[in-house]
């Protein structure tokens, strides 16, 4: 993995890309807490301190140094990630703002029209990963996101 988290600029790209990672490893348990630690006499116990330390090891090196020397001397993956995800999952507006400007702002330009739809894709997901709603599964809520999901198809088109 080459990205690295600096902060809220780049938190979402680094934690999807990390979240790949882990479960092309089968190790997402450690960060969601699913794969609790077992018992003090527990026959599993190494093994899950291993693989603990392991996913730690991958976090830490996936980060800046700044954020490195505060978690250093963390000894759980979900903890640190959870902290991560606490301190910079936070979407403020102006992100959200941001994104849709530069959406509606690029032209091609110089680029070649591979590189201006793959650029145009990224802002896309970009901003769906920020400007995300809460659903339930009624059929007015499918509704709802069905439409959002057609406008933001002709806005593409635009």
């Amino acid at each position: 993995m080459t990205e690295y988290l600096v902060g809220n600029e780049n938190y979402g790209v680094w934690s999807r890309a990390m979240l790949i990672a882990l479960r092309a490893k089968n190790k997402t348990g450690f960060i969601d807490g699913s794969c609790e630690k077992p018992s003090e006499i527990s026959p599993l116990l190494h093994q899950w301190v291993r693989c603990n330390v392991i996913v730690l090891f991958w976090i830490m090196n996936t980060i800046s140094k700044e954020l490195f020397n505060g978690i250093v001397y963390s000894t759980n993956a979900q903890s640190v990630w959870k902290d991560l995800k606490e301190k910079f999952e936070k979407v403020n507006g102006s992100q959200i703002l941001s994104i849709h400007r530069e959406i509606g702002s690029l032209v091609q330009g110089n680029m070649t029209i591979s590189v201006y739809f793959t650029k145009l894709r990224q802002l896309w997901d970009e901003y769906a990963s920020l400007d995300t709603l809460a659903s339930c599964g009624c059929a007015t809520s499918r509704a709802y996101l069905e439409h959002d999901h057609e406008h933001d198809q002709q806005q593409k088109l635009l």
